[in-house]
């Protein structure tokens, strides 16, 4: 419940619209329960020839023909209170003044509740000759009236209190969504490649409905309803307490049932939400792989993997079903029974002309039929407000494991942190040191050991070795998307681990092999890294890389949109888009990972010569399996099992290292010195 509480401090800074959503709610109960009192009135009207100015006038002299016995009663007891008070003491004059009291203080009561009942009666009269006509048509058609008014005012504030609501619950999902994101995107790399992000997406999308719904339930229905019920209540109250307590007695039963249907309701929901994130799983994976899977002709494999995972929340969604459909009745059923059973007793009241059953008062004066109808009526409308509230405790438990599944993610925390006082690092200008680097995506299964490597600034530095050497990993630590489980990185000298992470990965541009790019025009794929860039220096950086000529071919030049996946470009133009996108942030560290792995023989000519003037004056690193790609190369690092094993030339590698020499014989190539 903790996480549920922490959604809803997310509505505080809407306070003041929901103390006036309450304050609308609380107009239309009242207004819900006033309508009722018009039942009295009209069942008069129909049941008898008088008008209500007379029946008024009966009620008051009955009411008082009442009250003067029971005057007499109390005068004669506190006559006879006196005279046994004057007797010797004795056992017997303290037993009759016990019973004298508390026959005094029965009539006193029952003195005191026809005195209410007279004083009603009096506030009824004063403005029932004031404001209703003497017939009882035109009576009928004016309290009809009034009950017509009384909906639609109660129906014009219920609007208010829902729209109140919901926006209220909108605002707060908002802010808890931008919250959300700005956390996700804060995140490392780690994390995305624990959780996926198919997780991400579901706990951004369908568990913040979810969660909108168990917040718009206790705004709304948690107050509205409560509040429908007791003024019920409070009006039921002024005919019979006594029966309208014995009504209540469903409360504690209904809130046993829901406490349990509502633990199960908690557990399925938290089944149901996990399943929709294997669904968004398979859905992310078939819709991007989508060239795979039709290559392979795999579509009904797809269709038969998303099928089982449907069906599966299939299940699990109707379990969820079930369990909200299961409250109401059962609340239905228990408000059947007790209504039944208080209905038997007023009726045993009314028609035997009773004030008692099993010697319990059950009420102050004789019921009248229209009265007992009337109670009926008020405590068939409190049962209404019971039975909506019978989801509300449901549809909360959803809303936890909700609201669990999301806070959980907000708890996280990054491993890879900036210093908010952790100094600027100045532009690169002497050299980059891997001091014994080993890392590890998971403990005991090293991918990096003792690797030490000196880059001076301006060189370029090819890795080079088989899958799953650690190539990528190592150039992945360069701008800290993981940190090293042992020793260091510097650039100029100081560790990356101790300057602001912002001025870390400003320095630093990549291009890889598997090319991004949004869905957006170019000019903003391209100024992506630069968003103050002018539209010369963007143009100027595509040129560089060679994309100006096939960009100004297009319908729309600059401004063309790629599209989801850019499936509108080819895979050569998309990394030309990328290499643009790199010059223009002019890093002064460059990371190259396969990138010229998508473009034809003529176009990845082009790009070595533009990267051999562009890598001047700056630190590049790559990595490639095309051997010619190594003549722009000062140095060569070769790596085996995680660990470097020679470093040099071309031609020194080629004679001293076996590996070298395999892999370059591999690609059928060599270099000349």
């Amino acid at each position: 419940m903790k996480n549920f509480l922490r959604a809803l401090r997310y509505c505080w800074p809407y306070r003041y619209r929901v103390v006036a959503s309450v304050v609308c709610a609380l107009t239309a109960a009242a207004l819900w329960s006033l309508n009722f009192t018009a039942i009295y009135p009209v069942l008069k009207i129909l049941g008898g020839e008088e008008n209500l100015q007379v029946w008024i006038n009966k009620c008051i002299q009955e009411v008082q023909t009442r009250i003067v016995p029971l005057e007499n009663d109390i005068a004669h007891l506190k006559a006879r209170q006196q005279r046994v008070d004057q007797q010797p003491p004795s056992e017997q004059r303290d037993r009759d003044l016990r019973r004298i009291a508390g026959s005094m203080s029965d009539l006193e009561s029952r003195l005191e509740a026809a005195r209410r009942e007279l004083y009603r009666y009096q506030v009824a009269k004063k403005y029932i000759d004031l404001l209703l006509p003497t017939g009882n048509f035109q009576t009928l058609a004016l309290m009809l009236g009034l009950v017509i008014a009384g909906m639609t005012l109660k129906g014009i504030f219920e609007f208010c209190q829902e729209t109140l609501v919901g926006n209220v619950v909108n605002r707060s999902l908002f802010d808890l969504r931008n919250v959300f994101y700005r956390h996700a995107i804060h995140l490392d790399v780690a994390n995305f490649n624990a959780s996926g992000s198919h997780e991400l997406m579901s706990r951004c999308t369908h568990d913040m409905e979810v969660l909108g719904s168990g917040l718009k339930t206790v705004l709304g229905k948690v107050v509205a309803e409560p509040l429908r019920a007791f003024a019920c209540v409070v009006v039921a109250c002024f005919i019979s307490w006594q029966l309208t307590f014995f009504f209540l007695t469903l409360v504690p039963i209904s809130l046993y049932v829901l406490t349990r249907i509502g633990r199960n309701m908690k557990r399925a929901t938290r089944k149901v939400l996990d399943r929709m994130s294997s669904i968004l799983q398979i859905l992310q994976e078939t819709f991007v792989g989508i060239r795979i899977v039709k290559a392979f002709a795999r579509e009904a494999h797809e269709r038969r993997r998303f099928r089982a995972a449907t069906k599966d929340y299939y299940h699990k969604a109707m379990w969820v079903v079930k369990l909200d459909a299961l409250s109401g009745p059962i609340v239905e059923v228990f408000s059947a029974v007790v209504i039944a059973s208080a209905l038997l007793v007023g009726a045993y009241l009314v028609l035997e002309r009773k004030l008692t059953l099993f010697g319990i008062p059950m009420t102050d004066a004789p019921l009248e039929m229209e009265s007992l109808l009337q109670l009926y009526a008020l405590l068939a409308a409190m049962s209404d407000p019971v039975r909506k509230l019978s989801s509300v405790y449901t549809r909360i438990q959803a809303a936890w494991a909700a609201s669990d599944r999301i806070f959980t993610h907000l708890d996280r925390e990054p491993k890879i942190r900036s210093h908010g006082n952790a100094p600027v690092l100045a532009r690169h200008h002497q050299a980059i040191e891997f001091r014994n680097v080993c890392f590890s995506y998971e403990p005991g299964h090293p991918i990096l050991t003792g690797i030490n490597l000196y880059v001076p600034h301006g060189q370029v530095v090819a890795l080079v070795g088989k899958n799953g050497c650690g190539k990528t990993t190592l150039l992945n630590l360069l701008p800290r998307f993981y940190d090293p489980d042992h020793g260091a990185i510097l650039i100029d000298g100081r560790d990356i681990r101790h300057v602001q992470l912002r001025s870390l990965r400003k320095q630093v541009g990549i291009v890889t092999q598997e090319t991004i790019l949004f869905n957006d025009t170019i000019y903003h794929n391209i100024a992506y890294g630069k968003p103050t860039a002018t539209r010369e220096e963007i143009e100027e950086a595509a040129r560089r890389a060679q994309a100006h000529d096939f960009i100004a071919r297009l319908p729309q030049a600059y401004e063309t949109v790629v599209g989801e996946g850019a499936t509108k470009l080819s895979g050569g133009q998309k990394q030309r888009l990328s290499l643009a996108r790199a010059m223009l942030s002019n890093p002064s560290i460059l990371i190259l990972d396969e990138f010229t792995s998508q473009a034809d023989a003529e176009s990845e000519v082009e790009v070595h010569r533009i990267l051999h003037e562009f890598a001047k004056g700056r630190t590049t690193f790559l990595i490639t399996h095309r051997f010619h790609t190594l003549e722009i190369a000062d140095r060569i690092i070769v790596l085996d099992q995680g660990r470097i094993i020679a470093d040099g030339r071309h031609d020194d590698l080629y004679r001293t290292c076996p590996l070298y020499q395999r892999l370059h014989e591999a690609h059928g190539q060599r270099l000349v010195a």
